[in-house]
């Protein structure tokens, strides 16, 4: 598998992940509560909160096109600076009010995912093209 179609497919894990574990976090009473009460934990849901949080999801839905789109040196950069972000956002949810155990089960999952992102691209190298070599017909 190429390396364009690896990087794509970790972001399609990681878009899962993030929508699975919201998707599980409506079965938890005290969640589902805080959601009718219009909150997130401690933190009002407005429309500039929903605005942001759809950028931030819509983020590794669009790594998953532009990692099968982009040349080389694009793609590797764009990789490496998304994933590092979405990793730093990920730990910091971590710190932030009480966490249920599902949802550090999926930060888990969605960090290692990350970190396997980075690494990937950081081992990325451009697979350039060898010369064409003649050979003599006599």
């Amino acid at each position: 598998m190429d390396k364009k179609t690896r990087l794509s497919t970790l972001w399609i894990f990681l878009t899962l992940n993030f929508i699975f574990c919201d998707v599980f976090s409506l079965h938890y009473q005290k969640d589902l509560q805080n959601l009718l009460n219009g909150k997130v934990g401690d933190t009002p849901i407005t429309q500039p909160f929903l605005l942001l949080f759809s950028i931030i999801m819509e983020i590794p839905m669009l790594m998953i096109l532009l990692s099968r789109l982009l040349k080389y040196r694009a793609n590797r950069t764009l990789n490496l600076i998304v994933a590092m972000l979405l990793l730093i956002l990920q730990l910091s949810t971590l710190f932030w009010g009480e966490n249920t155990l599902h949802y550090k089960f999926f930060s888990l999952i969605e960090i290692l995912t990350c970190m396997a992102i980075i690494g990937l691209s950081c081992q990325w190298r451009d697979e350039v093209a060898k010369p064409l070599e003649f050979t003599p017909i006599i």
